[in-house]
């Protein structure tokens, strides 16, 4: 592809791999598109909504004339796949805590776990992670809570269109998830563990898809560099 063609306007599907920050991510691709493609050092790019570092999958990033529909993009609905973790919560919600509390699930049974899914058809209300980027005050919730401070943090409406379990192994949980913008599939695991009179946290998280962009057809940074010899 020419310079020419990522100013006009790219949207590139990368598959973000584990442990990246999708900041990393952007700026592995700004690098490689500075060096090895030609493209000015204040070309513009940026990516149409956050992974977490401990998530892997479908992360746009668009370049150019297409950083304008970034908002349009995140807009869109999202699909995701991962993993439960039932009878313990960590602080963050996910594996970037260590395991604060441990709850019984003797009671559990696929009955009462296809049962809870239904509570959280629709739109829903929604906590935030205090382990989250949202800012409170001026400050992310994340530096709060690594200072150890206790926040109030306001819930939000948020919608799960579609919410199934694809294995049950308990203590864990398979699921894939379609929502909307700004819902946090570590909240909702959270909340379900809660739900079903237990705890849960979340050990794997996959986007799979961005409206119609699905991560079948994103790409590896290393094969994305590769790509560029």
């Amino acid at each position: 592809m020419t310079p020419e063609e990522y100013l006009n306007g790219q949207v590139l599907l990368i598959d973000k791999p584990l442990k990246w920050s999708s900041f990393q991510a952007v700026n592995k691709l700004k690098y490689l598109l500075i060096n090895k493609v030609g493209l000015p050092k204040k070309f513009k790019i940026g990516h149409a909504g956050t992974l977490d570092p401990l998530a892997t999958g479908l992360l746009l990033i668009c370049t150019g004339k297409f950083t304008k529909r970034i908002s349009e993009l995140q807009g869109q609905a999202k699909e995701y796949t991962g993993t439960f973790y039932i009878g313990a919560t960590t602080p963050s919600y996910d594996l970037e805590t260590e395991i604060d509390e441990t709850f019984p699930t003797e009671h559990i049974d696929e009955a009462l776990i296809h049962e809870t899914v239904k509570q959280f058809l629709g739109e829903i209300d929604q906590i935030p992670p205090i382990f989250s980027a949202i800012k409170k005050d001026g400050v992310r919730l994340y530096e709060h809570a690594r200072a150890g401070e206790t926040v109030e943090i306001a819930s939000r409406k948020t919608t799960i269109h579609e919410f199934e379990i694809t294995r049950i192994a308990l203590p864990e949980i398979d699921f894939r998830v379609v929502c909307s913008k700004g819902t946090y599939i570590r909240s909702l695991a959270f909340d379900f563990g809660k739900a079903m009179n237990s705890g849960s946290h979340l050990t794997v998280l996959r986007r799979t898809k961005i409206g119609d962009y699905d991560v079948k057809n994103a790409i590896d940074i290393t094969l994305f560099e590769q790509s560029l010899q």
